[in-house]
């Protein structure tokens, strides 16, 4: 029986989660109609384009993504702290940009008088736009949404686009995180759609490199800040360079077809987050397959099902084969 989204999330735990999206129609979500020849590959700008817009507005920071021929991965951060931060005016200012809002919301960025009764209706509907920006749920509904919109308008009929909801996993540590990542920014290479992370289209592993052969990191996704510690700036926990030379290496070895054993000196990062090579090839090639729910080492699944009331432990004896 498939878990409730609020049984699913956790932000004390972990604030990273991977998203799974998948379309229903044989037409594929951009793929190649084999049936009828006509190509959908146009569909897949759609979905970059509006998940880095939405990434913009939200709380939420893309770390990474890939859009496939009928499924989409994201690994997603939930920045509930710089919603909490932003005023009301800048919430409202945000929503806006997404939707609508309401009469009062409108009202208020127009500058004009509002009774106690509508700043205490106001004041209800900025707390509602606030937990919205930072949930996982409204940024899935509003991206798939918009693309199914525009999917069934060009193919003229109407009915579902996606399979059910999206599918979403907990990363309660930077084993489970690091894996993920690049489990999604290797897809295209493992279904033989790309030959190198550089030629990738519409994943985030082409933008990170597009912007590394320039000294920079892109301004769309959640940058690599270093080595964890205490105190640290907003990112991802690791460094740029080796999270781009763990993925060329893994993906070098998946499509040589090799279970192979990766030469440890050449990967400070598994050292770092102590996962073994034959481990690594597993995750990064099967991570879907293997996990169906919260991933991270065992001792991390402890409190995570604790502050989300759940006694069964989903992947248990998988994290402690793969992860330990």
């Amino acid at each position: 029986m498939a878990i409730a989204r609020k049984r699913q999330v956790s932000l004390v735990d972990t604030k990273y989660y991977h998203c799974i999206s998948r379309c229903v129609r044989r037409a594929f979500l951009c793929g190649v109609d084999n049936f009828t020849n006509q190509s959908y590959e146009h569909r897949r700008g759609w979905v970059e384009s509006k998940l880095l817009a939405l990434a913009n507005v939200f709380c939420i920071d893309v770390c990474a993504y890939a859009v496939m021929s009928n499924h989409t991965h994201l690994v997603l951060y939930v920045d509930d702290k710089k919603a909490k931060r932003l005023t009301d005016k800048a919430i409202i200012q945000r929503w806006h940009r997404l939707c609508k809002g309401t009469v009062l919301t409108n009202k208020y960025l127009q500058g004009e008088e509002l009774s106690k009764i509508e700043w205490l209706f106001l004041n209800e509907t900025i707390s509602e736009y606030r937990e919205r920006l930072a949930n996982i749920s409204w940024f899935m509904r509003l991206l798939n949404e918009d693309i199914a919109r525009r999917a069934n308008k060009e193919d003229n009929c109407t009915g579902r686009f996606w399979e059910g909801r999206f599918k979403s996993q907990a990363l309660l540590d930077e084993a489970a995180l690091i894996a993920c990542m690049a489990y999604v920014d290797l897809n295209p290479i493992r279904a033989k759609a790309a030959a190198t992370p550089e030629t990738s289209e519409h994943t985030s592993v082409k933008i990170r490199i597009e912007s590394a052969t320039a000294g920079k990191q892109p301004k769309q996704l959640l940058r690599f800040s270093g080595k964890s510690k205490k105190h640290m700036a907003k990112g991802l926990p690791f460094e740029l360079k080796s999270y781009l030379e763990l993925v060329e290496l893994t993906g070098r070895c998946i499509r040589e077809g090799k279970a192979g054993y990766i030469e440890s000196s050449t990967l400070p990062l598994l050292q770092r987050v102590n996962i073994t090579p034959e481990n690594w090839l597993k995750l990064t090639t099967q991570f879907s397959r293997v996990f169906h729910g919260a991933v991270g080492r065992p001792a991390s699944h402890g409190g995570y099902c604790e502050h989300l009331n759940r006694k069964r432990r989903a992947n248990v004896s998988n994290c402690e084969k793969l992860l330990a």
